[in-house]
């Protein structure tokens, strides 16, 4: 996330700040993520091998497994996945750690500090991986429809008791999700004269279980959440209205007080293992897929209980034409 997490074009964003220590928390670091990877020998064959960043929400982990199924099964890879926050992932562009971040959301003051021209060099753009992002508030269908109103943030106060809980010390609670996913929330609550306080689920999966439950117990709750999303299908969460996204409203983080834009994803790769080349580079490059693709993948995984590789070799089963055209 995505936030979501999410997710840009023209989104200039600064997730929030983790340090590698921090980062370690839920995400890992490269040092350990590379350790996990040591062990497992195996011959890489022609394609060589592929250090895949796994970044911390289920949409994410399905592009991932999709492709390095392919690059596994398909082309004789040997894949090392990593489970790694955002900007951890792109540390390790320099080092050799990481190879291929397959869903950002838009990081412009990472792409200042590993991009060519005022950075280092070390990463660049893959291109579109054919998701689009949609980060916003959100409210369970059942407060959307007893209460229409609830979907213009100008008559959020009118709730805010209702909102209320332990945690949010009096004011309504919204809910954020991993702390790491790009996100303004605090920002817009202030900006706007909002009477909430942001309470952070600490994950994807946590803010996905709090949604379900306020749908079936018919709870007040309004909070972070993004597509392309399994969750939908089952929940379809209503979207509240902010003041429209213009560009360079989110350009100084303290300031916002807009909506989220809608965000062409796209593939963040090692420059120099592109520049390496050879048949994991072609595929990765080629890889694009739909929101709807990646929800299937993704619903495998958290709502049927499939692990990640049996996920994504059902989905490539049932895709060769679209499997096919990533190969040429």
């Amino acid at each position: 996330m995505h936030h979501p997490r999410k997710k840009a074009a023209g989104l200039a964003s600064v997730a929030a700040s983790m340090t590698l220590l921090l980062a370690a928390c839920g995400g890992g670091t490269i040092s350990d993520e590379t350790k996990k990877n040591e062990a497992n020998a195996g011959s890489a064959g022609e394609c060589g091998e592929i250090n895949m960043a796994v970044n911390p929400w289920v949409g994410y982990e399905a592009s991932a497994y999709v492709v390095g199924q392919v690059a596994t099964e398909k082309l004789g890879c040997k894949v090392n996945y990593k489970n790694l926050k955002e900007d951890v992932s792109w540390q390790g562009f320099g080092t050799g750690d990481v190879d291929v971040v397959i869903e950002d959301w838009g990081h412009p003051d990472l792409e200042k500090k590993f991009f060519e021209g005022e950075g280092d060099g070390s990463a660049m753009d893959g291109g579109p991986n054919g998701n689009v992002g949609i980060i916003g508030w959100y409210v369970p269908p059942w407060l959307a429809e007893a209460h229409p109103d609830i979907l213009d943030h100008k008559n959020l106060n009118k709730y805010a008791k209702q909102f209320a809980t332990s945690e949010s010390g009096g004011k309504g609670q919204f809910l954020g999700a991993d702390p790491s996913y790009v996100q303004f929330d605090e920002a817009i609550i202030s900006n706007l004269g909002l009477d909430f306080k942001v309470v952070f689920s600490g994950s994807e999966a946590a803010s996905i279980t709090a949604f379900q439950q306020a749908e079936k117990n018919k709870e007040f709750l309004i909070g972070y959440f993004y597509e392309p999303q399994w969750l939908f299908a089952d929940v379809p969460l209503e979207k509240v209205a902010l003041p429209p996204y213009t560009d360079g409203c989110q350009d100084d983080p303290a300031k916002v007080a807009c909506d989220y834009p809608e965000t062409e994803l796209k593939k963040i790769l090692s420059t120099s293992w592109v520049e390496e080349g050879g048949p994991g580079v072609t595929l990765v490059q080629n890889f694009q897929w739909t929101n709807d693709d990646q929800n299937q993948v993704a619903k495998y995984i958290s709502e049927d209980k499939m692990k990640p590789e049996e996920a994504a070799a059902k989905w490539i089963a049932d895709n060769e034409d679209k499997v096919d055209a990533w190969l040429q």
